[in-house]
């Protein structure tokens, strides 16, 4: 939970001291606890299938994870599902599909991996029907719907209405079912998600959205999948979602789809962020404190090219201190805290962790910490890795999966060689 790190003093990731962490793997590093995953599956158990969206934390030991746990999984691109089968899911039309392709275009390559693969397809345009029943007629599809309203904890997180890309307009359902007509493709499901950081009032919204869809399609229709969205508490105070409320309301619509149809509708709920975001943390080392007027900064060996929410929405992420001896002397363990600007050390002035969103700087009350002391940031095993770069030449952080009591280094660190890897001087 993060009023557990939150401006406090810890020793301990995932039951593993900071200190031999940093030591062991270096920093920047991510450090997953399996333990917490595992219980975020659990959570979903009343869902018949969880399918987990891998653009939140696509390392491969995690989704390895996820799949011994009874997950399946969604890919949003070749490269996507070509991880997937790397993590050992299985390609192939089973019940329920172990991998599905979701996404509003076909790139060329995705299209035919997917014919080649016979990975299932879940069109969020009306061009991709066209595309894909040229190639693979008589196939069965899934329809992801835009029902024409959307929520998100900001913008960029809002995946529904008019101004996302996202999905088939929800006007357009009937035409598009007469587009797969036209190759014969079956539309045996659909999708519906309308951004992260839903509440039960939005959801409730979808569900009736869902039903109306699912009843213009007809009993082609044997699965309907909830989407994602389902919020993480980041800040003290943030309540967690009544997971048994959100299942009633959708297991209210799939019962009664089932009775229309004369045979059983299966649920689907695809979350991304929910099973991986608490279970990561990222851990930095404080390589400057230093005063700028009013401000005093605690500027880390990490940055936006390691962890990029903070800078493209104001995303905020729960932050402790590790003291580097890991206790830290007296005078600074007596609990005293400071307000501090975090930053990164890339050469961009939005390199900065305690911002809101629009780029407002802000501090944040953090305990007293100098030059090899570390930063451990919380709620950071969603969109935090698999979204890092190499901007400013820098590598890759390393990843570290905890289970069972040990620390598996699951993606070394990147090499120079690695950051320059496939490029060329013409000569």
């Amino acid at each position: 939970m993060p009023d557990t790190i939150d401006a406090q003093v810890l020793t301990q990731v995932a039951g593993q001291p900071v200190v031999e962490l940093a030591a062991r793997f270096g920093t920047p590093l991510y450090v997953y606890d399996a333990a917490v995953i595992a219980r975020r599956i659990a959570d979903l158990a009343a869902f018949e299938v969880i399918r987990f969206a891998q653009k939140a934390c696509s390392t491969l030991a995690v989704l390895d994870l996820v799949r011994r746990h009874g997950v399946v999984v969604d890919a949003v691109s070749a490269g996507e599902i070509q991880r997937a089968l790397a993590a050992g899911f299985q390609a192939g039309f089973d019940e329920p599909p172990q991998i599905v392709y979701t996404a509003d275009i076909f790139d060329r390559e995705a299209l035919e991996l997917v014919a080649a693969k016979q990975i299932p397809v879940n069109c969020g345009s009306p061009d991709m029907i066209d595309q894909y029943g040229e190639r693979c007629p008589g196939r069965g599809i899934t329809l992801r719907i835009n029902p024409g309203f959307g929520h998100g904890h900001s913008q960029k997180t809002n995946t529904g209405g008019q101004q996302s890309k996202h999905g088939i307009w929800h006007t357009q359902l009937g035409q598009c079912v007469e587009r797969a007509r036209k190759f014969e493709l079956s539309i045996a499901g659909l999708h519906m998600h309308i951004g992260s950081g839903t509440d039960l009032e939005h959801l409730s919204q979808v569900c009736g959205a869902m039903e109306r869809a699912a009843l213009a399609v007809g009993p082609s229709v044997h699965t309907i999948s909830a989407g994602g969205g389902l919020p993480t508490p980041y800040r003290e105070g943030d309540k967690r979602v009544d997971v048994a409320a959100y299942f009633e309301l959708w297991e209210g619509v799939r019962r009664r789809l089932s009775e229309a149809f004369g045979h059983k509708v299966s649920l689907e709920l695809e979350p991304g962020r929910y099973l991986v975001a608490e279970s990561g943390s990222l851990i930095a080392e404080i390589r400057a404190v230093k005063r700028m007027g009013d401000n005093l900064f605690y500027v880390l060996d990490a940055g936006f090219n390691n962890l990029a929410r903070p800078i493209l929405y104001g995303a905020y992420h729960p932050m402790a201190v590790a003291y580097a001896d890991g206790m830290g002397g007296p005078e600074r363990r007596s609990g005293d805290k400071q307000p501090v600007v975090v930053g990164g050390p890339l050469c961009e002035s939005g390199d900065i962790f305690t911002q809101e969103d629009g780029g407002y700087v802000r501090s944040r009350d953090l305990p007293a910490a100098q030059v090899g002391d570390f930063v451990v940031i919380g709620v950071a095993g969603a969109y935090g890795a698999v979204m890092g770069s190499n901007y400013n030449s820098k590598p890759l952080a390393a990843e570290v999966l905890v289970e069972d009591g040990q620390a598996h280094l699951v993606r070394r660190r990147q090499s120079f060689e690695d950051v320059i890897r496939g490029e060329t001087i013409p000569k």
